[in-house]
C-alpha cells in the first residue's frame, strides 16, 4: 500500500477515555491537512463530555469497507474488538497504546504521527495475525458464529461441575477433556488467557493453534500444539448448567448437552503495523518482566 492508494483511515478509540478522544482529534486535524478522510464508529462523546471533534461516524459494515488504515486509540481490549470488525478487509492497523498491557498497542503516543508519516511513505512493515473463525452448532441449527484474535473458550461457572468437551482433530478423535475448561487459542492469545492457564507462549508468525485444558481433572491432559489449518470440533458431553462459550473474552454463548463449536482458520488475518525499533521479544521481555 502506498501514499496514492491509501485514501481513507478509520479511528477506533477506547470508551469514555477523554485523552484518547482528544489524541482522535488533533489526528482529524492532521489528516485532514493531507487531503485524507477520517472515519469512525458511530460512539462519538455525548454533549459536554470529553473532547468534540469532526469525525464522520459511519456503521461498522462500512467502516470496515471503506477504511484502508485503522488507527486505534487503546488496549488490547480495544484491538481485540477491532479484529472482529475488520470483516474481510485487509486494512493495516496501526495501534496506540492507551491501555496497560499494550502487547498488540505497539506504538507510543509520541510515536502516532512519525509512524503515520512512514506508512503513507510505504516505509513500513506487516505483522500478519492469524485469526479464527468459530461456529456455535446445536443439532443442524448454527446459533452464533464470529472471529477471534486471541481464543475461543468453553468454560464452567464458579459453581458448576466439573465438564467433558469431546475433541476432533479433521475428524479424527483427540481425546475427551474432563476439566473446568478448555481454551484454542492463537499465537497472538498464548499470552492471554492461554498462558495463565499453564500454556506456552507461541511465537506470533508460527502457523500454529494450542489447545489448552483449565485446571483440568487429570494432570496428564497436557496443552497440545496443532497447525492452525486443521478443523477442530469441540462437543460438550453432559448437561451441565452454567457452561458458557466465549470469543475473545468479550463474547459469550450459553452451551447446552451435545453443542458443538467449529473451529477453523480465518481466511482474513489481522494485519498490524510493526514498530521498526522494537521486537516480540522486547515486547515479552518488558510486559512479563523477564530477568527483574
Amino acid at each position: 500500500m502506498t501514499e496514492t492508494t491509501l485514501k481513507t483511515v478509520g479511528v477506533i478509540v477506547k470508551p469514555d477515555h477523554d485523552e484518547a478522544w482528544k489524541t482522535a482529534c488533533e489526528l482529524a486535524d492532521w489528516l485532514d491537512a493531507r487531503g485524507l478522510e477520517l472515519i469512525g464508529r458511530p460512539r462519538v462523546p455525548a454533549d459536554g463530555e470529553g473532547a468534540k471533534c469532526d469525525i464522520d461516524a459511519v456503521d461498522d459494515a462500512t467502516f470496515s469497507e471503506k477504511c484502508d488504515l485503522i488507527v486505534v486509540l487503546g488496549g488490547d481490549g480495544t484491538m481485540i474488538s477491532t479484529a472482529r470488525l475488520v470483516g474481510d478487509s485487509d486494512a493495516l492497523v496501526l495501534g496506540i497504546n492507551y491501555g496497560s498491557l499494550g502487547y498488540l498497542t505497539d506504538f507510543r503516543i509520541e510515536e502516532m504521527f512519525p509512524a503515520l508519516e512512514a506508512i503513507f511513505n510505504g516505509e513500513y512493515e506487516i505483522d500478519r495475525r492469524v485469526m479464527l473463525h468459530a461456529e456455535h452448532w446445536r443439532g443442524e441449527e448454527m446459533l452464533a458464529s464470529g472471529r477471534v484474535l486471541n481464543d475461543v473458550v468453553i468454560n464452567k461457572a464458579a459453581l458448576a461441575r466439573i465438564i467433558e468437551i469431546d475433541v476432533n482433530l479433521d475428524g479424527l478423535f483427540v481425546n475427551s477433556f474432563r476439566a473446568d475448561g478448555l481454551i484454542v487459542s492463537t499465537p497472538t492469545g498464548s499470552t492471554a488467557y492461554n498462558l495463565s492457564a499453564g500454556g506456552p507462549i507461541i511465537y506470533p508468525s508460527m502457523n500454529a493453534v494450542v489447545l489448552t485444558p483449565i485446571c483440568p481433572f487429570t494432570l496428564t491432559n497436557r496443552p497440545i500444539v496443532i497447525p492452525d489449518d486443521a478443523m477442530i470440533e469441540l462437543r460438550l458431553r453432559q448437561e451441565n448448567e452454567g457452561v458458557v462459550l466465549t470469543l475473545d473474552g468479550q463474547i459469550g454463548y450459553t452451551m447446552a448437552k451435545d453443542d458443538c463449536v467449529r473451529i477453523r482458520k480465518s481466511r482474513t488475518t489481522f494485519n498490524l503495523v510493526q514498530p521498526p525499533n522494537r521486537n516480540y521479544f522486547d515486547v515479552l521481555r518488558n510486559k512479563l518482566k523477564w530477568g527483574r
